[in-house]
């Protein structure tokens, strides 16, 4: 008699790094610099290759990693192209995805209708990216498969760094193209206040500025799904995302790090220090 066992889940599309439970109340994620664009992404593709890989935050995780010690950090390898982690599930663009309907009404969000949904539809400067409509219960397998993982892991992690340690900090690593000349070179978001407790952003921005970087908030990049759903400050749960302009630590060509990763690193690594102290000393507080 064959006996047929229950299907295992997929490993999880992302890496983790750092102890469980974490050493420490800052958590890194790394959500758009994936560079792996599974056999179906080139079926369905009908421009280059180099059309799509725009989207990534281009080797971020390098930076990330560099500056990487005990923290825990969750690091994308999907390709964005594939699924966007910083998008709602109901970000479903119906111009594209046959299962848009099985929302009860697409969320029309900014992105979504500048063709940048849950799974992007077009690029500026290459148009529309896919051949054909996707099927529906492909797009699902892709939140089942990636999307609610990462997800299910960031907020389990921030779940048990603020547990053992009274708070938890996200810090959302992120890259952007150049703003242009007399524009900040590093954008941090808190969804306008609401993401993290001001202290915090203040404390980030004044170690920018002291490394003779300039920094703008929440222009032009707020934040996105990522902080509006990990974040919880009146739980004592802050999240920040952090934007590097990408010629700060890639190559005079875009496409391989450059001689500026390692500064950049090293400010990262002071950024996520900075970030510890704070949380260290809002627990002080609240004990006295």
């Amino acid at each position: 008699m064959v006996q047929f066992g229950t299907m295992a889940s997929p490993p999880p599309s992302f890496e983790r790094y750092g102890d469980d439970p974490p050493a420490s109340p800052v958590v890194l994620s790394v959500p758009h610099a994936g560079r792996d664009y599974p056999v179906a992404l080139h079926a369905a593709l009908r421009v280059p290759m180099s059309a799509v890989t725009v989207l990534e935050d281009r080797h971020i995780d390098a930076v990330a990693l560099a500056a990487h010690r005990s923290e825990t950090m969750l690091v994308q390898r999907r390709a964005r192209a594939w699924i966007d982690l910083n998008r709602s599930e109901q970000e479903r663009d119906p111009v594209i995805d046959e299962g848009a309907s099985w929302t009860a009404q697409p969320l029309a969000t900014a992105k979504l209708r500048g063709g940048l949904g849950l799974i992007p539809r077009r690029v500026a400067g290459a148009g529309e990216l896919w051949r054909r409509r996707l099927d529906a219960y492909d797009v699902a397998a892709r939140i089942r498969d990636d999307h609610r993982p990462y997800h299910a892991a960031l907020h389990m992690t921030l779940a048990a760094a603020r547990a053992r340690f009274g708070c938890a900090v996200l810090l959302d690593v992120h890259s952007m193209p150049t703003l242009g000349a007399g524009q900040p070179s590093i954008v941090l978001g808190d969804r306008f206040g609401r993401s993290a407790g001001a202290g915090y952003v203040a404390a980030v921005e004044t170690v920018i500025r002291t490394a003779g970087v300039t920094v703008a908030r929440n222009a032009p990049y707020a934040g996105g799904h990522i902080l509006d759903t990990q974040a919880r400050p009146g739980a004592g749960i802050h999240a920040i995302q952090i934007e590097f302009d990408r010629t700060l630590y890639l190559d005079p060509a875009g496409d391989a790090p450059g001689d500026g990763l390692p500064a950049v690193a090293r400010l990262l690594r002071r950024i996520i220090d900075t970030l510890a102290d704070e949380a260290s000393a809002g627990r002080a507080l609240a004990a006295e």
